[in-house]
């Protein structure tokens, strides 16, 4: 199944989670940072448009062939969905209308999760939270691969197996690592989901729902615009245990791709990050090192 790594555990870290510290240290020398927090006035109307864009499509997508609709689905919808899943990572942070409006950022999460046909706004907030505080953390941070998954997929072909798989680890290693308590939110955001899909499966059928569900599944698997979940967070000098990516795939990840930037400062939304890195850009003290993983 191809050659196995050579390194046989994880790197095990004893400080604390780095970026409080980083953040701290960064504010007391260019506390100008601050006036860039806060949330982002067009995240809304973003949404709004790939929302519409993915529910208009459905009606040409209903007669396509099953090898077309595959093809769209990996190359447009595919690509479309998982944007709209970083912008409720964006919308988790309430970056849309504020720490104020916080009803209003979980009813934009939900209604940009519709066209991705699994809820999971309002689930995905509850875990990331702790993914920021309690970030490595082996019990806390479901983020992470287990010990599990980096033994057992050790080698070149279980690697690749493991980006296949990748959409169900994501999901399901919260449930079994961290279940907990199901929240009315979240019982919201299953009901609002299910009548979605329910209409789009009366009004376009079952290739339209489908063509929703599999773009889904290929953008968060051998993909290119899920690099991300590799290069984020994935150790690549011990160093280091965030890593930012500064390509073009930022551009329709809406910057997702800053993220020792956005662990920094969580609050300050995607469209902004570029910014926060021409700060970093002059101190070198906290000049990270950048890999992308393509």
């Amino acid at each position: 199944m191809g050659q196995a790594g050579t390194r046989m555990d994880f790197e095990w870290s004893y400080t604390e989670e780095p970026h409080a510290s980083r953040r701290k240290e960064i504010l007391s020398k260019y506390p100008e940072i601050k006036e860039l927090m806060g949330p982002d006035p067009q995240l809304k109307w973003k949404v709004t448009f790939l929302v519409l864009f993915q529910i208009v499509t459905l009606f040409w997508i209903r007669e396509f062939s099953w090898p077309a609709l595959l093809i769209s689905a990996y190359l447009v919808g595919g690509v479309i969905n998982h944007a709209l899943n970083l912008a409720i990572h964006e919308i988790s942070h309430n970056l849309a209308f504020g720490h104020s409006h916080p009803l209003l950022n979980r009813a934009l999460g939900m209604f940009a999760n519709l066209p991705i046909g699994v809820p999971v706004s309002i689930s995905f907030k509850k875990y990331h939270i702790l993914h920021h505080r309690y970030q490595g953390d082996r019990e806390l941070d479901v983020d992470i691969p287990t010990e599990f998954e980096g033994k057992w997929f050790a080698s070149t072909g279980m690697k690749f197996l493991w980006l296949i798989l990748q959409p169900a680890f994501y999901s399901i290693r919260p449930l079994l690592l961290l279940p907990l308590p199901v929240t009315g939110l979240e019982l919201i955001n299953i009901l609002v989901q299910v009548v979605f899909d329910g209409l789009v499966l009366y009004l376009f059928g079952w290739k339209a729902l489908l063509y929703l569900f599999s773009g889904t599944l290929l953008a968060m698997g051998v993909h290119p615009v899920a690099g991300h979940f590799i290069s984020e967070h994935f150790v690549f000098d011990e160093k280091f245990e965030t890593y930012s990516y500064y390509g073009i795939l930022n551009l329709l990840t809406l910057n997702v791709g800053y993220h020792v930037e956005h662990h920094d400062f969580p609050y300050i939304a995607g469209s902004k990050l570029p910014l926060v890195n021409t700060v970093y850009g002059i101190h070198s003290a906290i000049r990270m090192r950048t890999r992308i993983v393509q």
